[in-house]
């Protein structure tokens, strides 16, 4: 097989003896390289604030006490600066799968699991089924990655933040995988998770948000969510606890108003589908006036 494929997944496919390749992470330099920058500026941004703190106490005093309270918290940081390092490299390193080759026209058909070190190979008669996950929030991809089910194990593929698979139509993904695996009696399912775990209130909608979404006056939100079951969250915020007691807030569920939206929108597509299906044209309204 020495054709590439064409089509949406020219960018992640590419021919091997007896199969194709499917790729997650395109370099490895570049995936390392994300990983040690995440293990260091996450614990760095972190202390950062308490660094500066213990710095100025210590430069304004000059007490000992101050600097020391400085030099230890500066020890700590670099400690877990360390630690994680060493844990995302090993994650990274050990977990994390390259590309992985699906050959079924080979004797025996195969599947080669490559990670940054390693490469493991599997007879295609243990590979029980293949599942796509796509995580979507408010519409929108959040990730999608590739699970491999075998008898013994579950291996994740997830492509690498910026590697062309993560762009890559779910369905498109999966009509592919089902056509290659489909000859080898191997099943392909493709799976969305819709994320809710929206924080409460700060992610939540206003009503004023929520009537441009919904395309509805600020007044009718209230009756519409009720009439939906879009939960709403009642609060107060800081500001107005301090200057204005007793003034709330109401704020409702991003997941099931954004749900809410969609049916509105396709029930107004439908209605103005309905009345145009149904207005006279301008041939029946001559031959009514002739009549």
């Amino acid at each position: 097989m020495d054709t590439r494929h064409s089509g949406p997944l020219a960018e992640v496919v590419s021919p091997v003896t007896a199969g194709w390749r499917l790729l997650f992470v395109p370099s490895r330099a570049r995936e390392l390289a994300v990983a040690l920058g995440g293990s260091i500026m996450v614990p760095s941004m972190v202390a950062a604030p308490l660094l500066l703190a213990a710095l100025v106490a210590a430069v304004v005093s000059g007490k000992s006490f101050f600097w020391g309270s400085f030099w230890v918290l500066l020890a700590f940081t670099v400690v877990a600066v360390v630690l994680l390092t060493v844990a995302m490299m090993y994650v990274t390193v050990s977990m994390t799968v390259r590309w992985v080759e699906l050959r079924p026209l080979g004797t025996p058909a195969q599947v080669v699991i490559a990670r940054f070190l390693r490469s493991s190979t599997m007879a295609m008669a243990d590979l029980q089924r293949v599942v796509v996950i796509e995580r979507l929030r408010l519409g929108q991809r959040q990730s999608i990655k590739v699970v491999l089910h075998t008898g013994s194990e579950t291996v994740e593929c997830e492509p690498a933040m910026s590697a062309p698979l993560s762009r890559v139509d779910a369905q498109a993904l999966t009509g592919w995988l089902t056509e290659q695996l489909g000859r080898v009696q191997v099943a392909v399912e493709c799976r969305t998770e819709v994320k809710r775990d929206f924080l409460r209130p700060d992610e939540w909608w206003t009503p004023s948000h929520t009537a441009e979404l919904w395309r509805v006056p600020v007044g009718e939100v209230d009756g519409i969510a009720a009439q939906r079951g879009v939960e709403g969250y009642r609060y107060t915020p800081r500001a107005a606890a301090m200057y204005s007691p007793g003034t709330s807030v109401t704020v409702y569920d991003p997941g099931r108003a954004y749900e809410v939206a969609e049916e509105l929108r396709a029930e107004r597509a439908a209605a103005q589908a309905a009345d145009s299906t149904a207005a006279p044209g301008p041939a029946e309204d001559d031959a009514t006036d002739s009549r």
